[in-house]
């Protein structure tokens, strides 16, 4: 089959990959459509040391595996728990500490003609939800993992750093609890998109500095978590949502002295995501840019990397 693989200097199309089999746990999907998101651009500059297909956000159509799945339209949790540890016990395989992580760590990604994913893992598709809605479920349950960890109430305010896709996301979301919520991003064309969900949005070259209950920073960039932290009233809460490859250097003094609850939040709950995406509670056909066929994968990578750019989608 065809695929992507990144080997630690460079990314190539290559045809020499063997389609992975189903056993009695794994099936195998069909990859109709994948999302280029900024992990993957992150992976490109040496996160997590990858070397392999990438690639995380995926809908496919399931090709061999359990007979109850076989022709179904999926999307896949991306986590492979061991299933035998204390974290998978408590379901909790998304911290499990033997885990792969698709396309990020041990795991081959959506990148490819054919992915394997266990079959617990996966998750019908809505008929009411298009693939390329469907692509989005796995950054959107990052975003309503939000809800699972902090309790946002009708009249908090809340800043959502970033106008990107997670950005976009996060913002939508956390319209849905009442809360009054801002987006904060440097393009304007990205803020028109937020705003059309119901979102106050400023752009950054127009932001006076003001304390919020709920900082949530979705920046990707070192830059953010200092504004995000110099955001947050005291003994408020900053929720970080970004994995970048550099790192942080800041003084922490302020959380301390202010004392801010913060929060790391990473992947979330497929359920939540489907169901919005059903039920156009949170809109995302409007974030896609372009979809390349995977044959232009260097090429759309490429594309994803440009300042500016909107959702760009491959098609195997």
């Amino acid at each position: 089959m065809r695929a992507l693989a990144w080997d630690g200097d460079k990314l190539a199309l290559s045809s020499s990959h063997h389609v992975p089999r189903a056993d009695d746990r794994m099936a195998v999907v069909k990859v109709n459509l994948a999302g280029i998101c900024s992990t993957d651009l992150q992976i490109f500059k040496g996160y997590m040391g990858f070397r392999g297909v990438p690639g995380h956000e995926f809908v496919g159509t399931v090709s061999d595996g359990p007979e109850s799945l076989l022709g179904k339209r999926v999307v896949g949790e991306i986590n492979f728990g061991c299933g035998q540890c204390e974290a998978c016990r408590r379901d909790l395989n998304r911290h499990c500490p033997n885990r792969s992580v698709m396309g990020i760590l041990n795991a081959a990604g959506a990148f490819a003609e054919y992915v394997a994913v266990p079959a617990a893992n996966l998750h019908l598709v809505p008929d009411k939800v298009s693939d390329e809605e469907a692509v989005f479920t796995e950054p959107l349950a990052a975003a309503f993992e939000i809800l699972e960890q902090v309790q946002i109430d009708p009249g908090d305010q809340v800043l959502v750093l970033g106008d990107g896709k997670l950005g976009n996301l996060c913002a939508q979301v956390l319209r849905l609890t009442g809360a009054t919520v801002t987006a904060l991003g440097k393009h304007e064309d990205k803020l028109k998109l937020i705003k059309r969900a119901g979102v106050r949005t400023i752009l950054l070259t127009d932001w006076t500095p003001r304390l919020f209950d709920i900082v949530v920073e979705a920046t990707g960039s070192p830059s953010g978590l200092e504004l995000a932290l110099g955001a947050v009233r005291p003994r408020g809460t900053l929720i970080l949502k970004s994995t970048i490859a550099g790192k942080h250097e800041i003084s922490l003094a302020p959380i301390v002295i202010n004392e801010i609850t913060v929060i790391g939040s990473r992947c979330g709950l497929f359920a939540p995501a489907l169901e919005g995406l059903e039920e156009k509670s949170v809109s995302v056909a409007p974030l896609i840019e372009k979809i390349y066929p995977l044959i232009d994968g260097t090429e759309a990578v490429e594309h994803a990397t440009r300042q500016g750019a909107r959702k760009i989608l491959l098609r195997p």
